[in-house]
Order: structure tokens, then sequence, then C-alpha cells
């Protein structure tokens, strides 16, 4: 898909409105505009379309209705799973989480450290996957939480968050996993999860809503107080068009999901073949335990952010990894955890493609980089393999 002449590969930070889901939100900001607290009329209509986009998520998810909280993104459901967990102990306790987490759940622990709280963060193996042992043998007595992301944000990688979450039932203590990228496109094994992170917006529904699961007999203490929305685990006026949307977004996501992904992960490995003929390459990641529309390279010689306006003057949108950090010129702390040299962390670009990505978009990608490789090298004062 073009728009404004612009091949979007940049999924993973954000993706294009489906006109599915820009069609079913609509009436909700020009006739369906109630409160959904309000007892009129047009207040039990938008209660009648929060109601339904909660089960119609939950049907997807394989939940009851009553164990979805609608937040207002991805950021605000990590911090809601970690510090509305860690803030029911008066007496601080212990956190475990991974090196390689999305900045929601690391920051989020990072602030409770200075509160009396510990935390532990696992290494991870050179592909990005924490070990579930390791999980095992951080777990101690006062350990509130474990929260281990399903598929990461900048390299793609899995998580067995299968085998991690048995550890963790088996031990009686709660597992978050942020499923951000990964919900909508792979199974999630929501019998041994707590906790599970989600966001609209990336996966072609809108930006400001998401949706944290928690399951029944979870306590949680809230970040929001007011009028006791959510029943009382999120207070604030539910944002209608956002829930009908992300309800929307969810079906067509899980409704095209064997065909959408199929064709997402043709792409990744015909990118990753032709990326990885090119000298000074790395694929930083697994190379086939992966999400389907996420792969990340390293190039020597070259920073990520020139070649990121390099491939913008070919009219190609990409990214260095995280949007939510892409301004931070420091190397990514992903690839950083993986061992990656700082020379090419510095040189990175993650390719992500989305339900609108073409064949085409991927030929122009792939004749377009070779040539942008060759360009900011000839000026790069450093020489590949040098």
């Amino acid at each position: 898909m073009v728009m404004n002449n612009l091949i979007y590969l940049d999924n993973s930070a954000t993706t294009p409105v489906a006109p599915e889901v820009l069609d079913a939100m609509t009436p909700f900001f020009r006739t369906h505009y109630g409160n959904a607290s309000s007892l009129h009329s047009a207040g039990r209509e938008a209660h009648k379309a929060v109601d339904a986009g909660r089960q119609l998520i939950a049907e997807h998810l394989g939940c009851q209705e009553n164990e979805l909280v609608f937040t207002s993104g991805a950021t605000e459901a990590d911090n809601l799973a970690v510090l509305g967990t860690a803030l029911r102990s008066d007496a601080g306790g212990h956190i475990i989480s991974s090196r390689i987490e999305h900045d929601a759940v690391l920051q989020s622990a990072q602030w409770l450290t200075g509160r009396g709280y510990e935390v532990t963060l696992l290494d991870v193996d050179e592909f990005g996957r924490v070990d579930p042992q390791a999980v095992r043998e951080a777990l101690r007595s006062d350990t509130l939480l474990v929260s281990i992301m399903a598929g990461n944000n900048e390299i793609g990688t899995l998580e067995p968050i299968r085998e991690i979450g048995e550890i963790c039932r088996e031990a009686g203590v709660p597992f978050h996993t942020d499923a951000v990228q990964a919900y909508g496109k792979i199974d999630l094994p929501l019998d041994v999860i707590d906790l599970l992170s989600a966001s609209a917006h990336k996966l072609h529904g809108p930006k400001g809503v998401g949706v944290l699961y928690v399951r029944n007999g979870v306590k949680l203490a809230p970040l929001l107080h007011g009028g006791g929305h959510e029943r009382g685990r999120r207070s604030g006026t539910e944002n209608v068009p956002g829930i009908v949307g992300m309800a929307e977004a969810t079906r067509l996501a899980f409704e095209e999901r064997e065909t959408v992904t199929e064709r997402m992960r043709a792409f990744r490995r015909r990118v990753i073949e032709s990326v990885l003929a090119l000298p000074g390459t790395r694929l930083n990641g697994h190379p086939t335990d992966s999400l389907p529309h996420i792969a990340n390279f390293s190039f020597e010689a070259i920073e990520g952010e020139s070649l990121i306006m390099k491939l913008d003057e070919f009219g190609i949108a990409a990214s260095t990894g995280s949007a939510c950090s892409s301004p931070n010129l420091t190397a990514s702390h992903v690839l950083v955890a993986l061992g990656v040299p700082l020379s090419m962390a510095h040189g990175s670009l993650r390719i992500s493609t989305g339900r609108q990505t073409t064949n085409g978009e991927i030929d122009a990608l792939l004749d377009a980089l070779p040539i942008a490789v060759e360009r900011l090298r000839e000026i790069s004062p450093f020489k590949v393999g040098g």
C-alpha cells in the first residue's frame, strides 16, 4: 500500500487504520457520541457498544469479558500490570523481567526499585531468548510478578512463554506478558498467562486504546482514581470509538490471520535472504522462531539513522528499532543485550510489514537498500571488516 507515494514498512511502530475499522468507528464520533456511563438513551447506546467490543475481544482472545480492562494503550496496560501488581504489597517485594523488555515494563520496574522493591533482569541468548530455567532459578518467596514479553518489538524473537508461564503457575507467581506485537498474529497460551497487554494501533486499529487481560482472581492496585470505571480497575470515561475500533481490528486480525501472517512470513524470508547477501550485514534475532512481520539487521560502517533517512529519500519508511525511543541516539538496549558489537548496534534497520504490504513494495525495498548501503559506505570513515 502506497500512501502519498510512501512505502510503509514500519508497522511495528504503528499501522494504518483499516478502512473497515474507520467505518465502524465513525458513527461514534458523529451521531452515537454519548458517554457510556450516562443513563439516557445516548449513554445506553454507547455502553452497549463498549459491551459488544469487550465481548468480541474476549471471544477471540479466549477469556471472560470481565477479565478485560480497557486502557489508553500498551504503555498504560504494561504499567498497570507491573505497578498494579507490585503496589498491592506495602512491604516491597521482588519482580522478575528480562533485559530486552519494552521500556514501559523496564521503566515501571525501575521506578519500583526506588521504593523498596527489588528487580531481577534476566539475560538473553544471542537470539534474544530468555531461558525458562533462569526464570525458575530467579524465583523467590517474595516474588510478586514475572513479566516476559511474547515477541520482541525490535527483533521479533518469540519467547518461550508457555514454559515460563507453567513455571510461574507451579510457583504461584502471577505471569504477565507484553503481547503488543504478538496479539492477532500468533497463538497465545492464555491458560498459563495471568496478565496480557495489547494495543489497537499495532493491528490496524486506532491509537489511544489498548487492553489488559487480568485473569479472574488476580488483584491489581488501580493507577487512575476517579469514577471507578472498568470495575474499579481503571477510572476514566470510556473511549467508545477507540474500543469499537479495537474490537473491529481484532475481528479482522483473527479472521485474516492465517493468510496475512503467511504472507508476512514469506516477505520476511525473502528480505532476510536478500539483505544477508550484502557484505557486512547480520540478522538480529532468531532466523525462524520469530514474529512473522519483523526483521532486524545491522550493517557495518553505517549508522542506522543515516540509513533510515537515505531510505526515506527512496520513499521507504522503516526504523532503527522501537519507535518509542527512536529520537534517542544511544544503542538499542535490546541489541546490546544480544551481544551485538556497539559499532553494529548503532547501524540497525528494522523492517516490519503489515496487512497492507505488497510484493511490489518489497521489490522496491530490495532494489533501494543495496544502493542506500553502498552510498552511505562510500562516505563513511569506517570500512567494512575494518
